[in-house]
């Protein structure tokens, strides 16, 4: 079944296996703001565990705000995690402040010596370089976007990479959403650097980024909703929102216009993982409906493949039903 809250909408989430269990982290807020655009300024980041990828129990929040002056003030928004070579297991996560018209975005990270308690780590934040990156009212996009970090090992053993959504300080407003990157050397001190791939790609901004190496292939994944799409880029497939495509390496650079929609149905934030037997396997959030309806949940795994014929990725199986809420 999919997973859900009673009384919460979720969203985004990111996944993390130790060998035996799977962890899943997960944004929510209360269904008891009314109107689901508030999630945005209210998400708090959940934990659930599983062992098949299908039946998760929750076990509540693991980072939320809790300092006025931090750089996650307002929220607590999408990460991932990994195992250092030190055995502690980090978190790089969103912070974002918002104020009354536009909001701030920037990076943190938490540490855990066993998936399950959290401690932030304030002297470790990443902020948006305006050398290369949208500072807010550098134009009319309304936040200063620096978010979703996906935080890999340098397949060469040249320490850490950070893919990160982020915005061009360059051509048009709805088209310039590029693939932010930060590198480090032992996961404490980052390095702000010039962008994966170019603007003018066909997307204001692409979110929740993740790479993964299926088989014999290097395989980027992210999402776009058909609102932030740019003007130029064809809107008639349907929905959707997730992207993947084939890159010759982890580490970039990325063409993202030659991405290829993964799905036309209304799912979003899709992430890949291996399930115990082997199959890739693509869980998404369920995106609002073709009434506007937000259901707030995330699907079951969806068995997945590469289609070498259309370029990228293809859903062996429908997506799974909305399920009563827990």
């Amino acid at each position: 079944m999919v997973f859900s809250l009673k009384d919460s909408w979720v969203w985004d989430f990111w996944l993390a296996d130790d060998g035996f269990t799977f962890h899943m982290y997960y944004l929510h807020a209360p269904k008891s703001l009314g109107d689901p655009e508030l999630r945005h300024r209210n998400a708090r980041i959940g934990h659930a565990t599983s062992q098949d990828l299908s039946n998760w129990v929750p076990h509540g929040v693991v980072l939320q705000p809790d300092d006025p002056d931090a750089f996650d003030a307002t929220s607590t928004w999408t990460g991932s995690v990994l195992k250092g070579p030190d055995g502690i297991w980090r978190m790089f996560y969103t912070g974002a402040r918002f104020y009354e018209s536009h909001n701030i975005e920037a990076i943190g990270v938490a540490t855990s010596p066993d998936l399950h308690t959290w401690t932030k780590q304030p002297a470790v934040v990443i902020e948006a370089d305006g050398r290369w990156y949208e500072k807010y009212g550098d134009s009319t996009w309304p936040e200063e976007a620096w978010r979703d970090p996906w935080v890999f090992a340098d397949p060469a053993g040249n320490g850490w990479h950070m893919l990160i959504t982020a915005r061009a300080n360059e051509g048009d407003v709805d088209n310039r959403g590029v693939i932010g990157h930060a590198t480090s050397r032992d996961l404490e001190t980052w390095e702000v650097r010039p962008p994966l791939s170019q603007p003018d790609a066909g997307f204001g901004h692409l979110e929740v980024l993740q790479t993964a190496v299926m088989d014999d292939r290097t395989v980027l994944l992210f999402s776009c909703g058909v609102d932030t799409l740019a003007a130029t880029r064809p809107k008639g497939f349907g929905g959707g929102g997730i992207w993947s495509l084939e890159t010759d390496q982890a580490s970039g650079s990325y063409n993202v216009e030659s991405a290829a929609n993964v799905t036309t149905a209304q799912l979003y934030s899709g992430r890949l993982i291996r399930s115990r037997s082997g199959q890739w396997v693509m869980m998404a959030c369920h995106d609002a409906n073709s009434d506007g309806f937000f259901e707030g949940v995330v699907s079951d795994p969806i068995p997945v493949r590469w289609d070498p014929e259309r370029g990228g990725l293809t859903l062996v199986a429908p997506p799974t039903s909305t399920a009563k809420a827990r």
